[in-house]
């Protein structure tokens, strides 16, 4: 329940970052539920190979970070594109 929220917070501030680069927020919401997903399952498979199938905490406390490693990475790669409003003599001013 916790990721939920976590997951909400995460996704608006992607969608805020998305507007600022001029990119559709949709599209880049969508794009951090899947690697937060794909981070959070690679987590798990990667836990299974530590713990038992019973233990879900264990599994659950490696997998968090992975998932967390996939919103990082649509943040990263959201962060590199120019911003919708810069020009290129404001990029060489600064």
């Amino acid at each position: 329940m916790l990721e939920i929220v976590a997951l909400y917070f995460l996704t608006s501030y992607i969608g805020k970052l998305a507007l600022q680069k001029g990119l559709k927020p949709l599209t880049w919401k969508i794009n951090t539920i899947l690697a937060w997903i794909a981070g959070e399952f690679v987590g798990i498979i990667i836990a299974l190979q530590f713990f038992d199938i019973k233990e879900l905490l264990k599994i659950s406390l490696i997998a968090l970070p992975f998932a967390f490693g996939g919103f990082h990475f649509i943040k990263y790669t959201l962060e590199k594109k120019p911003d919708s409003h810069s020009t290129d003599i404001d990029q060489q001013i600064n």
